[in-house]
């Protein structure tokens, strides 16, 4: 997909030990379901800012950039906080610490599935009224059991949530 890129350098071991220290401390602050910082659930979906991102190897600026997301809107997921840091996945769970600062409250999500279709009602027998690149981030609005409303490239529609990376199978928006 490309939406990231390696950084070089070796981690050392002090810088290691700080990172899962914050793990540690994380674990022990708060609820397993709401973030020790916000008290906002997790893992909840949020999505890059700009049009890049440092994930680094701990909640700091002394720690290592282990991947740079490189695409405006896309989503993460929210696991973990610390301090002004919100650790994050991508769907294929890689990613690190990035600041808050980098992060929006904007819910969008990810094509997981070629050419899929867009519907004008939540029912697969509704009229296609667009179709979806795999690897396209499309703005995520008002979701059911099983489908959700976006928006992209002009375009909005209904979505089989089984075709979008960014929203929980469970989760109901309006």
């Amino acid at each position: 997909m490309g939406t990231m890129a390696w950084a070089d350098g070796d981690a050392q071991p002090l810088v290691l030990a700080q990172a899962v220290s914050a793990d540690a401390q994380i674990s022990r602050n708060a609820a397993p379901d709401r973030g020790a910082v916000t008290n906002l659930p997790l893992p909840r979906y949020v999505s890059l800012k700009g049009s890049e991102g440092n994930a680094r190897r701990g909640p700091s600026l002394s720690h290592r950039i282990d991947w740079v997301f490189r695409h405006a809107g896309m989503p993460l997921r929210v696991v973990a906080e610390f301090g002004h840091w919100r650790r994050v996945e991508d769907r294929d769970g890689a990613g690190g610490w990035v600041h808050y600062a980098l992060l929006s409250g904007v819910r969008t999500a990810l094509i997981e599935t070629d050419m899929a279709a867009l519907h004008s009602r939540p029912d697969e027998n509704a009229e296609v009224v667009a179709r979806a690149e795999a690897g396209a981030i499309v703005r995520l609005g008002e979701c059911n059991p099983n489908w959700c409303r976006v928006t992209g490239g002009g375009q909005r529609g209904w979505i089989s949530k089984a075709d979008i990376w960014g929203v929980d199978a469970d989760e109901l928006r309006d």
